[in-house]
């Protein structure tokens, strides 16, 4: 009975460590020595503070993690190859995925323009008079042109609901495929895309002008 039961427990034992080694293992590749993310050169000062009231109308701005298609919801950096081909760089990956990164980053950007209250986290204690969502459709390496390349299709709703949609897109051409220099050109690009879009949202929104009224809707009969 006591060979049985020391049996059991080393056998519980060893699927304890099976999992635990499922959980943390790299595969056969070696872990990365190091991990990439973005950082806003934008950073609003220590001390920097912004408030808001309980009106919606009140201008707060809440930053949504933007949609990605399938190559950027990983941890890798995608490589264009070809027009149909992607593949992944080599020892290049991310501490999270690239959505959150850059939605932190805009909201960070946003942050240190002015003085408008900025929610980029998912507890929101509010509801925000604006919304910045979108997709971002590319942040990686081209092959073909050896650039990093950053696209947002940005879309921003205001209190009065008025919806505006527009593109951001940032390269820099020139960069070897390594982790060491695409890492830190990515960043800088999009820092680029984060600051026009933060000069997009401190514009006031376009309002669609009303539609002219029609000559016989506007004249009275007469009889």
């Amino acid at each position: 009975m006591d060979r049985l039961l020391n049996t059991m427990k080393a056998g519980a034992v060893g699927l304890g460590a099976l999992a635990l080694t499922g959980c943390v293992s790299f595969g056969a590749a070696e872990p990365p020595t190091s991990l990439m993310t973005l950082t806003s050169t934008a950073s609003a000062p220590a001390g920097t503070s912004a408030s808001t009231g309980v009106s919606i109308d009140d201008g707060a701005i809440a930053v949504l993690t933007p949609e990605t298609p399938a190559k950027l919801n990983v941890l890798r950096v995608p490589v264009t190859v070809s027009d149909t081909e992607i593949a992944y760089l080599q020892e290049a990956v991310w501490v999270e995925k690239p959505a959150r990164l850059f939605r932190r980053m805009l909201g960070e950007t946003l942050r240190a323009r002015g003085s408008t209250l900025v929610f980029d986290s998912d507890d929101t204690p509010k509801l925000a008079a604006q919304t910045l969502r979108g997709t971002l459709f590319d942040l990686g390496y081209d092959a073909q042109s050896s650039s990093v390349v950053v696209r947002f299709d940005a879309i921003r709703t205001s209190a009065a609901g008025v919806v505006e949609t527009r593109r951001f897109e940032a390269r820099e051409n020139g960069v070897l495929p390594e982790a060491a220099f695409v890492g830190p050109a990515l960043n800088r690009v999009a820092n680029t895309v984060a600051g026009d879009v933060a000069e997009w949202m401190a514009r006031a929104p376009i309002v669609p002008s009303a539609p002219p009224i029609a000559a016989d809707a506007a004249s009275t009969p007469t009889e």
